[in-house]
């Protein structure tokens, strides 16, 4: 595979991610919105789709990594580093891209996140539709659970490789996208399981800058969390891949 087409492979497969993803919170999260208040369950379902989608589209480009744990868990097994950086390229630009693009579908109910007159209800806060966010802040048991969490997903995802029947049938991608829903109702409890640094930081990088009403902080100083932690996690994953397989 070339430069160009892993490239626009992942921008485009992990756009779709976080559209499907970021979407998902949103419909979830704001007022207005015909699913809110649908609960965890279709978050979870939500963002594993997003995967279903974004790998499937991006697979004939650049293989549909859309992670840059799952790339360095790859690389750390392989020893083939050579196109990781056009791989979280791809995946980082793609982040910020389907970020914006559901900023743009939901436009409406962000405008109106303000003071509801009638109800007196308080606005949404919004960085939980684009980021995660712990529901207990300890940054010890936070960076645990998303490495932990990260070679649960990583180890099994590069197992399926070695399972040809699930290759030759093209159903990889589906286990893969019940996986992430296994992720959402099982793990994402203490942090929202980011396991992805890509999915978590380039939406929080938009969510800085968009201008949503009363939108909140975009928490710089948990950010290095959803980001440090998967990165270990992947390679963890790798290197256990590459002594056990």
């Amino acid at each position: 595979m070339s430069d160009g087409d892993i490239f626009t492979g992942e921008v485009i497969g992990t756009a779709i991610l976080i559209l499907f993803g970021a979407g998902v919170c949103a419909a979830v999260t704001l007022r207005h919105s015909k699913a809110r208040a649908a609960g965890w369950v279709v978050i979870a379902f939500g963002w594993g789709f997003g995967v279903l989608a974004g790998a499937y589209t991006a697979a004939p480009l650049s293989g549909g990594q859309l992670n840059p744990a799952v790339t360095i868990g790859i690389a750390v097994d392989t020893g083939a580093w050579g196109k990781v950086w056009v791989y979280l390229l791809g995946q980082f630009t793609g982040a910020v891209l389907g970020a914006v693009l559901t900023y743009l579908v939901y436009l409406a109910q962000f405008r109106a996140n303000v003071p509801d007159a009638d109800t007196a209800e308080e606005p949404t806060p919004t960085l939980g539709i684009f980021s995660t966010i712990p529901e207990i802040r300890n940054p010890v048991a936070n960076l645990v659970t998303e490495i932990i969490a990260t070679i649960a997903l990583v180890l099994p995802v590069l197992a399926f490789g070695l399972t040809k029947g699930l290759g030759e049938s093209g159903t990889t991608v589906l286990i893969v996208c019940l996986l992430v829903v296994g992720f959402g109702l099982s793990l994402g409890g203490p942090t929202g399981y980011a396991i992805n640094p890509a999915r978590d930081l380039g939406p929080r990088i938009v969510h800085s800058f968009l201008p949503i009403p009363n939108k909140g902080t975009s928490d710089w100083g948990y950010a290095w969390i959803p980001v440090v932690g998967p990165l270990i996690g992947g390679a963890l994953a790798g290197l256990v891949y590459h002594v056990a397989f």
